[in-house]
């Protein structure tokens, strides 16, 4: 088995441009947030394993809402990544690169994106036939300039990323102009204040903000 990014996977990502981190405390609220994304574009997902809710609205949102690709997030532990694969998730993400996590994605078959801010963590990665990594946390780390030049020494060995955090509608543009870029991390897409209150149509107008920006920059 593999930790792999099928090439399928990986495009329909790349045409995504963007990845709706979410972190969803309700269960209830998960099909009409996913619902809300898609119908703004947004067709990619990372559903974060911080609340109790996060494996049930897994369940849901494959069930109820298809056409939305679903990864799972924040997998600390290899049970978590069982737990992912056996909800449905599509692929996997971690906040930093846990060698036991990536071990355990590749053994069950969950294509894995682990999480790296420093070229040790890159090598670690590729040793691990992860090609596709979360640079995290981006902005605070030095941004695009520097996420160009950690990248650089590995560009020939087709690696890209995920940038997450500090990421937004202001700064997108020049994110996915550069082609170590495979999406962004998009975790303003789906603030709690407005999932809390259901307000589903701000939520398609962030996703659909986003989804111009895409579709200018990769038309």
């Amino acid at each position: 088995m593999t930790s792999a990014f099928p090439d399928p996977l990986r495009d329909k990502i790349h045409r995504a441009g963007v990845i709706a981190v979410l972190m969803i405390s309700r269960a209830e609220d998960a099909v009409p947030l996913a619902q809300a994304l898609l119908k703004g574009g947004v067709s990619s997902i990372e559903l974060t394993l911080r609340t109790e809710a996060a494996l049930d609205c897994v369940r849901r949102i494959r069930a109820e809402v298809p056409d939305m690709t679903v990864g799972v997030g924040t997998i600390l532990t290899p049970g978590q990544a069982n737990d992912a694969k056996e909800a449905g998730a599509s692929f996997g993400v971690s906040p930093g690169m846990n060698p036991r996590v990536v071990a355990e994605a590749r053994r069950i078959g969950l294509p894995f994106a682990p999480g790296i801010c420093t070229p040790t963590d890159i090598e670690l990665a590729l040793e691990a036939d992860c090609r596709l990594l979360k640079f995290f946390p981006c902005e605070p780390c030095g941004g695009l300039p520097y996420l160009k030049t950690i990248a650089a020494p590995f560009m020939h060995l087709n690696v890209q990323f995920i940038p997450l955090g500090g990421v937004n509608a202001a700064n997108a543009a020049t994110y996915l102009q550069d082609s170590s870029v495979l999406a962004l991390g998009g975790s303003w897409l789906a603030p709690k204040e407005l999932v809390a209150q259901g307000n589903w149509m701000a939520i398609t107008d962030l996703a659909s903000e986003i989804t111009g920006i895409v579709q200018q920059v990769r038309p």
